[in-house]
């Protein structure tokens, strides 16, 4: 009998791929479908319908679905999420100077409560009383509760207490700090539980709604969400730890990249819509950011890859600077919508105004510019000052020119700032137009391409040239610009991998002329030292060009339009607990972490103790992130130093990974 389907689900910035997957065979199916960011259910039951339909799947043949995700990034990069009231334990004010945690509170509800432990584990008596009177007006102004406390790590028990009477007198959700992480540092491990306790609901709602559509669809396969180094969690682990989806997307396309071309020491490069992604494989496993993932300005305590993000993308911004004698080029970072794609539904709207203005015998100061609204709900637009809101009032849900919308200077900042909430999309000419112009691809309108950069080609530059003969030879300028920017971006995060942050390619002569092979007695060149991935739908198209450019072997797997979705369900679950054996006193040992505070007399015993708690709390985190069979390896580090001939016992940290793949549904 054939194994079971796996489905792989991937919501990006432009599309929403879905894969089916079986072991020993590989992609049998996929489909993209546009993401619908006011409501990413609609994207992912497009997707993952289309995939059903092409393969005649019957929903009992699902045994797996995996989902990957940008949703917790873009919402902590861009801001959003819910009200958290964050619960202080031991901590003054002055601890929220520490760490971002001040500037990432914002005018969010902050409560400090006496309480908290020392280093070894020990109480200072906690009370509850402030909390006991705040939380009636709380309860009804937050969506969630965060709770740090003092030395948490070393004894969780007042974080445990706080949580506990949070749940019983609000039903809210709260998230507690020694969830999280086991590393010291109060403050940024606040911070890393305020931004969780924010994407709670965004979370829920996402997974919710998808598996809301699964189950209209009759599938009752296990589902799960890669987490930001690459693993596989259980989407109810999900929910309440949201923030460990940080880096979702980029994670799952690196076990994606290393499953699809089986190579372990690589550059992975992932363009898409938005962004480009890059990072490195080194034996096989994406590096990992030793310090936490830095998402939104916010250094957290979160586990994730070692990434450098780009605004830079298939529909990047197109900027033309026309005051030198010759036009000089540069994409991103903000994304518009291509024209091309605007015209797939307005299509009479977008041609003809873009043949009108074709036609008039001076240039529009905004020609081939469009705005239209995002559908985000009405309630997003709260708060608006009055240019804005009048401004947005003219703006409908079909397009209109620039030129038409804007009459006075001071309204394009307004505008930006409409963009920059997401309120409005932007349209116009995209590297997507360019490669539609260019015949190399085709699934929009290209006519509306081609307008758009025929307009674009007929500004003057300084000389009082036109930027260019044709649209193909714009279309080419756009092309090789996209080509040099996105080498740039994958030889600064290789540069900054050396340690040689301080190389600058964008401005380095040096780096220029290697990368333009300039001629000279004295040549410079560049090359990698690994090949490099190509990953995207338009991978294919850019990449050879920007590995030649390199000089880097080209890899580009057949999947690498989908290879988000195919690192979802080929993932692995890996579950790590350390548990803290320190000495308050010679031949005491104090146990702490995974479990209630324990005191032992004997170092042999307190390790060995360290070792079965790490071990049964791995196998059990596994099991709860949705593994059956796992299996533990332990790794352990002794701070024992020799001070005038005698050894010191200082503290062990023993750390035990469970590792498995998901449990499969049989139908």
């Amino acid at each position: 009998m054939a194994s079971s389907l796996f489905l792989g689900i991937d919501t990006g910035g432009t599309y929403t791929d879905a894969v089916l997957f079986r072991e020993g065979e590989g992609v049998v199916a996929k489909a993209k479908s546009l993401t619908t960011r006011h409501d990413l259910s609609v994207g992912i039951a497009g997707a993952v319908g289309t995939v059903l339909e092409k393969n005649l799947t019957s929903a009992s043949e699902i045994g797996l679905v995996s989902l990957s995700t940008t949703l917790a990034t873009n919402a902590l990069v861009e801001g959003q999420g819910g009200r958290a009231a964050l619960i202080m334990i031991g901590f003054g004010p002055d601890d929220l100077t520490r760490g971002g945690l001040s500037e990432a509170l914002g005018p969010d509800p902050v409560i400090f409560l006496p309480g908290g432990h020392d280093v070894h584990g020990n109480e200072t008596p906690l009370d509850l009383t402030t909390l006991e009177g705040a939380l009636p007006s709380l309860a009804a102004n937050v969506s969630s509760f965060a709770v740090a406390g003092y030395f948490a790590v070393r004894n969780p028990a007042h974080e445990i207490r706080v949580r506990d009477r949070i749940r019983e007198l609000s039903h809210l959700p709260v998230t507690c700090s020694h969830e999280l992480s086991s590393r010291l540092g109060g403050p940024r491990r606040a911070l890393t539980t305020l931004l969780n306790a924010r994407l709670v609901s965004i979370i829920d709602r996402l997974v919710g709604s998808c598996e809301d559509f699964l189950d209209r669809q009759g599938i009752r396969a296990p589902m799960m969400v890669v987490r930001g180094d690459g693993a596989l969690i259980s989407a109810a682990e999900a929910r309440l730890r949201p923030i460990e989806t940080i880096l979702s997307g980029p994670a799952a396309s690196l076990v994606g990249a290393r499953y699809l071309t089986g190579l372990d020491q690589a550059v992975v490069s992932d363009i898409g819509g938005t962004t480009t992604d890059v990072a490195v494989l080194d034996g096989g496993r994406p590096r990992l950011a030793e310090e936490g993932a830095v998402v939104g300005g916010h250094r957290t305590m979160v586990e994730a890859v070692a990434l450098r993000t780009y605004g830079l993308g298939g529909d990047s911004e197109l900027h033309v600077d026309d005051r030198g004698l010759e036009a000089r080029f540069s994409l991103g970072p903000r994304r518009l919508l291509p024209l091309s794609l605007l015209a797939i539904a307005h299509g009479e709207i977008v041609l003809s105004t873009l043949e009108k203005q074709l036609r008039a015998t001076h240039a529009g100061r905004h020609d081939g510019r469009f705005a239209i609204r995002t559908g985000v709900p009405d309630q997003m637009a709260q708060g608006l000052q009055p240019p804005e809101q009048a401004l947005y009032g003219r703006i409908g849900a079909r397009p209109i020119s620039l030129n038409d919308l804007l009459v006075m200077n001071s309204q394009k900042a307004v505008l930006d700032r409409l963009v920059a909430r997401g309120l409005v999309h932007l349209s116009g000419v995209t590297p997507s137009d360019a490669l539609h112009v260019l015949g190399r691809q085709g699934q929009w309108n290209g006519e509306a391409a081609r307008l758009g950069l025929e307009l674009a080609a007929r500004r003057k530059d300084g000389a009082g040239r036109e930027i260019a003969t044709s649209p193909e030879v714009l279309a080419e300028k756009i092309v090789s610009r996209l080509t040099r920017q996105s080498s740039e971006a994958v030889l600064t995060a290789c540069l900054a991998e050396d340690g040689a942050e301080a190389i600058d390619p964008a401005v380095s002569l040096a780096v220029d002329r290697a990368l333009k092979r300039t001629p000279g007695i004295a040549r410079f060149s560049i090359a990698l030292d690994r090949p490099l991935i190509g990953l995207g739908a338009s991978a294919p198209v850019y990449y050879p060009a920007v590995a030649d450019m390199l000089g880097a072997v080209s890899v580009i797997p057949g999947d690498a339009d989908v290879a988000n979705a195919v690192g979802a369900v080929v993932g692995q679950i890996r579950a790590s607990v350390t548990v803290l054996v320190t000495a308050p006193e010679e031949g005491r040992f104090i146990i702490s972490g995974a479990g209630e505070r324990l005191s032992i007399l004997g170092e042999p015993e307190a390790l060995q103790a360290a070792r079965e708690r790490a071990v049964a709390a791995a196998i059990a985190q596994a099991k709860a992130d949705g593994a059956d069979d796992a299996a533990v390896s332990v790794y352990e580090e002794l701070d024992a130093p020799e001070i005038e001939g005698s050894r010191k016992f200082v503290e062990a940290r023993v750390t035990a990974t469970a590792t498995g793949r998901p449990r499969i549904a049989t139908g």
